[in-house]
């Protein structure tokens, strides 16, 4: 009597899935054995597992039914550790007592500069979030309406340079006004005005010695007051240059822009 066909091809294909479950319990088996060697690694042969994955997979022959891979029980299993990126933007405790060390004594050093203007009112010296800020009011640096440094103020500056010579810190120099409307050929409004003393300010630096990475020049109008300028005290509070040393050391230079 004939065999009955549909029985045999029945019975077959109720036992293919087999193929198929020993090959998942193959790759299963193979995923938890790397699990467990990364669980024990030696950062020298993390590359090597992932050149040895990617060349697999690469080389993996496919099916019409998924793809297949074979693990040989005999083969090494390779050693690795996952890759720690350097940390770079974290700082050490030790590391921030030190520089806040040094901006301390940066500012010791230009109040003892600056002196008999800090006595007089004309320089202030803050420290804040950003680092230490020196304002100098306008009225020492410059001639009303202009943007070219006083022969008096050229000394005084040159005193601030050497202190930040030999150091790291970024430096942003802002200028500032008041509320009074300029209008000039050379100043059409006080945009141009507060950033042209910035830059003169920046220029000085960068002649006595100051590394130019490290200088911003800005302009603010009379967009930044820190009085009001409904009265002549205020307004002359208003109109002045701000140099912040910055507490942050970057890694990359800091772009100097100059009007």
């Amino acid at each position: 009597m004939p065999r009955d066909r549909r029985t045999d091809d029945e019975q077959e294909n109720h036992e293919r899935w087999l193929v198929s479950y020993a090959d998942f319990i193959t790759l299963l088996f193979a995923f938890f054995v790397v699990m467990y060697a990364i669980s024990q690694v030696n950062e020298g042969k993390y590359r090597v597992l992932s050149d040895t994955l990617s060349s697999a997979f690469r080389h993996v022959p496919g099916t019409s039914s998924g793809v297949q891979a074979t693990v040989n029980p005999n083969a090494p299993v390779p050693i690795v550790v996952p890759f720690r990126r350097p940390n770079f933007g974290i700082k050490s405790d030790e590391t921030q007592r030190i520089k806040k060390e040094k901006l301390r004594n940066m500012a010791k050093e230009i109040n003892a500069a600056l002196a008999p203007l800090v006595k007089e009112g004309q320089v202030r010296i803050t420290e804040g979030a950003l680092g230490i800020t020196v304002d100098i009011n306008a009225s020492v640096l410059f001639a009303p309406g202009d943007a070219r440094l006083d022969v008096g103020a050229v000394q005084a500056l040159r005193a601030v340079a050497d202190v930040l010579a030999p150091t790291d810190f970024p430096v942003t120099v802002e200028g500032h006004t008041d509320n009074t409307p300029i209008n000039t050929p050379q100043f059409p409004s006080n945009w141009e005005l507060s950033g042209m003393r910035a830059s003169s300010v920046v220029r000085l630096f960068i002649e006595s010695g100051v590394n130019s990475r490290r200088l911003t020049a800005t302009g603010y109008a009379d967009q930044r007051p820190v009085d009001d300028n409904a009265t002549p005290e205020g307004r002359a509070r208003n109109r002045r240059v701000a140099i912040t040393i910055e507490s942050r050391v970057p890694d990359n230079p800091v772009e100097t822009r100059l009007p």
